[in-house]
């Protein structure tokens, strides 16, 4: 199941790998408990559970949490959640939940959060009234956006009464009580203010009823990214943590829970701070962070946590199955259907500026305030006016490389921490042109967001200093994310795989050396950090692109390909629909269709519409969320309606298929099993143990059929040979999965080795497993860039040189010897090999 932390003894146990299930009303906590037998066959340590807490009504997902002190109803309640544990532990394994620490939900009606309903009927009498991050100074205090016209012409229709209901109680009752009610929404009404007509009595509330639109620019709660029904907590403060996190906590302390998984970890006002607060609480439980890091950025050494949930591992993976080379021709294919010869950098830049204009900008209104009112009470700062403070605040979010500088206010700032804001304020400089008052206006702000002395002799330290520390980098994250992967990455579809969280549109393939130095650093640094290739939040799962990396290999084929589909569909592109648009198209039809080997069927209509929407939606380059183009849209859907029932599409990109079916096939096993091999902590999203073809969510939370999963694995079990990928890849899952269950020592923590193994031929990657300085004991040996490999004739001569010793493979069943194995003989039945030494004491096979 797992071993304990060889830095901590006892304390922390850690999983040998994890299997991620999306637990909602269709899918409970006892549904979860009856497939944990099947679980524990194919071989997985924990089982991974999205959020537990109970949720908004009707949540799909679970991170809109509105009571902290009670398990989920429509997940089965605190008994099922006891339940899955109890047959996890029966089958040897064990539980880990994702924990949402920074944000709530403002459900409709609002009364499902009992603690934020205390707050906007009570202000800052309600003893919740510290929980939200927003500032409760007067009446109108805290804006809640939801009429859907402006108040005026909602009061001059009487579109909100007052009225009496009954009012759910955490304890299960139902309380009378006075409310607001526009439609669905229903607001609480501050005592002694019920008789007040409407218009007067909703002058004293402690909240103000707006028109949606209003808050992009003046909403003044902290919320997640731009969600303005998710409100930020402030869970950096004493009593909310305790709060938050007593029952999560006393579950770990029972031995229900064994793990954490925490949720958008840089959205907290001290990450660092949380992360210590949890340890100390949980004595040490084993913790991963939702942390996006860009290129080759390093988590904080001094955050006491294992490591990521693996987006850094992600990209690496999947990159070693891409061709640098073919990156030419696919821009140059981009550029002939968009016109657009920009990099994607500037595609950033431009969806940065408009993320920062809109949806979040109250978030920089808020900042400019604070450094405004930082000048103002500061006589040598006083002449720093708010226009040229807003001018350089703007530049130096856009500027930033990341998700944020981790910065505590009233602690030095670390060197590599303050480098990344002075990088970003020498590239925000660039754009600001040489007016004197605006440079210095960018030192001034540049200094206080680092904690810098600036201004009168001292004056270091105040609440508003500390205040624009954090603000700034929880601000930082939201930007980031909005503008480059909810709007850039789905405008700029150049090569679908590499629009993914993590990775970087311009990085087109990663070779085997650079492989083999992030994970001989990962067991260094973070042995135990968790690793993926598919989660609820990739835009698409890692078959999708893994079928779609052979694209790389031919972008000149792929190009006449898009062609003649063009061609096929010709009288059904409306002048409206854009390049852009098309090349996603035409990518998803690829890698969602059908696949030989795999019993999965072809995308259909309502799922392929159902993405576009979100895409076109998301890129806002035609239409948007909030300003949609129906002519636009459903142009676009035209389109696809066209590609779906076109003979001609079905020919072409069936044959297309036909012809890339091994580089497909090589790309979906070898990534494959490099994750669930390399140092990390191997996370299986539900499904994937198979060939598994969603888009972004909600596709990739459908149900999974793992009845018919478990049936194909028992056969696999009673010696069936596998039947196609589908079958092949459910069968490595369940070795690989197996093997580390049985050698935790191998793959966990800093005494398990990993080598590079060398091989005569970049095609093929190989690298091996070993406790400390021992013999390797288990080697991994794919084929990458299969396509261009068969059309050199092959592997030829090229070897694999193995160490001494006899050697089983685990998927094809071949045994070989040490020395120089040629791989045409290794790798002739599978793509992929997963050799175990035979002549170890003890050695599983």
């Amino acid at each position: 199941m797992a071993r304990e932390s060889a830095s901590d003894p006892g304390s922390r146990i850690v999983p040998t790998s994890t299997y991620r299930l999306q637990l909602h009303a269709g899918f409970t906590a006892e549904d979860a408990a009856r497939l944990v037998p099947y679980l524990a066959e194919l071989g997985v340590g924990h089982v991974f559970c999205s959020p537990v807490l109970q949720a908004a009504p009707g949540s799909t997902h679970g991170y809109d949490v509105v009571d902290h002190a009670r398990i989920g109803e429509e997940i089965g309640g605190e008994g099922a959640l006891r339940s899955l544990a109890d047959a996890a532990h029966a089958h040897g394994m064990g539980l880990v939940v994702d924990v949402v620490p920074n944000h709530m939900a403002i459900p409709t009606p609002v009364w499902h959060n009992h603690a934020l309903w205390s707050v906007l009927r009570d202000g800052p009498a309600s003893p919740f009234a510290s929980w939200f991050d927003v500032e409760i100074s007067a009446q109108n205090s805290i804006l809640m956006p939801v009429l859907g016209r402006p108040i005026g012409s909602v009061l001059a229709d009487g579109e909100i009464e007052v009225t009496r209901t009954g009012v759910p109680q955490p304890d299960g009752s139902v309380r009378e009580e006075n409310v607001v009610r526009y439609y669905d929404h229903v607001l609480p009404i501050t005592p002694g203010t019920e008789e007040l007509g409407v218009a007067d009595l909703l002058e004293h509330q402690w909240y103000r009823l707006a028109y949606w639109k209003v808050a992009d620019d003046e909403l003044n709660y902290r919320r997640f990214f731009d969600v303005d029904t998710l409100a930020a907590v402030r869970v950096e403060l004493p009593e909310v943590f305790t709060a938050t996190h007593s029952l999560l906590l006393d579950l770990h302390s029972e031995g229900v829970i064994d793990g954490f998984r925490i949720d958008h970890i840089d959205g907290l006002a001290d990450p660092r701070g949380y992360l210590r607060d949890l340890q100390d609480a949980s004595g040490g439980a084993w913790v991963v962070v939702e942390k996006i890091l860009e290129g080759e950025e390093q988590l904080p050494g001094d955050l006491p946590c294992e490591g990521t949930t693996g987006y850094d591992a992600l990209w690496r993976v999947g990159g070693l199955f891409h061709d640098p080379h073919g990156a030419a021709g696919l821009t140059q294919l981009w550029q002939r259907t968009t016109g657009d010869l920009r990099p994607f950098e500037e595609v950033a830049a431009e969806s940065t500026d408009l993320i920062i204009s809109t949806s979040l900008w109250a978030e920089v209104e808020r900042l400019t305030d604070l450094v405004h009112r930082i000048c103002a009470e500061d006589i040598r700062l006083r002449d720093t006016t708010r226009r040229h403070i807003q001018q350089v605040l703007v530049a130096l979010l856009a500027a930033m490389d990341r998700y944020r500088a981790y910065i505590v206010p009233g602690e030095s700032a670390n060197g590599g921490e303050r480098a990344v804001l002075e990088a970003a304020a020498g590239r925000a400089r660039l754009g600001l042109g040489e007016d004197e008052d605006v440079l210095d206006a960018l030192r001034i702000v540049l200094a206080l967001v680092c904690g810098d002395e600036v201004g009168s002799a001292g004056r270091t330290a105040s609440a508003d200093r500390s205040e624009l520390i954090v603000r700034f980098a929880q601000t930082c994250g939201p930007v980031h994310a909005k503008a480059r992967e909810d709007t850039a990455f789905y405008r700029f579809p150049r090569f679908l795989p590499v629009t993914e969280v993590g990775a970087d549109p311009e990085r087109i393939g990663v070779d085997g050396d650079d492989l083999h130095e992030h994970c001989r650093r990962m067991v260094h640094t973070q042995p135990d950090s968790m690793t993926t290739l598919s989660t609820h939040d990739t835009k698409r799962s890692e078959d999708v692109r893994a079928r779609l990396a052979v694209l790389t290999e031919i972008p000149e084929e792929w190009a006449s390909t898009v062609s003649a589909l063009e061609r096929a569909v010709g009288e059904e592109i409306g002048d409206q629909v854009d390049g852009a648009v098309r090349l996603l198209l035409w990518q998803t039809l690829l890698a969602t269709w059908e696949l030989p080997g795999a019993p999965v069927p072809r995308i259909d209509e309502e799922r392929l519409l159902g993405y576009l929407d979100k895409a076109m939606r998301e890129a806002k380059s035609f239409t948007t969320w909030t300003r949609q183009d129906s002519v636009y849209e459903e142009q676009v859907r035209t389109m696809a309606r066209a590609a779906l029932a076109s003979p001609a599409v079905d020919r072409l990109l069936s044959e297309l298929t036909r012809r890339t079916l091994p580089a497909q096939r090589a790309a979906i096993l070898g990534q494959k099993l490099v994750q669930l091999t390399m140092p990390g902590v191997p996370d299986v999203y539900q499904g994937t143990e198979s060939v598994e073809l969603s888009l972004v969510d909600p596709d990739n939370r459908r149900d999974v059929d793992h009845g018919s999963y478990a049936a194909r694995l028992r056969r696999l079990r009673e010696g069936v040979r596998p039947e196609g990928v589908a079958d092949e890849k459910l069968w490595l899952t369940h070795r690989a999965l197996s093997l580390r269950r049985r050698r935790p020592d191998l793959f966990g923590g800093r005494t398990a080795a990993y080598r590079a193994v060398p091989t005569s031929t970049s095609h093929a990657v190989a690298f091996g497993r070993a406790v400390g300085e021992g013999e390797l004991e288990v080697i991994t040996v794919l084929t990458r860039l299969a396509h261009g490999l068969s059309h050199r004739g092959g592997f030829d001569d090229a070897v694999a040189v193995l160490p001494e010793g006899r050697w089983h493979d685990l998927l094809s069943g071949r045994r070989v010897t040490s020395g120089t194995v040629r791989l045409s003989t290794l790798l002739e039945e599978w793509p992929t090999a997963l050799l175990v030494r035979e002549d170890v004491p003890g050695q599983a096979r």
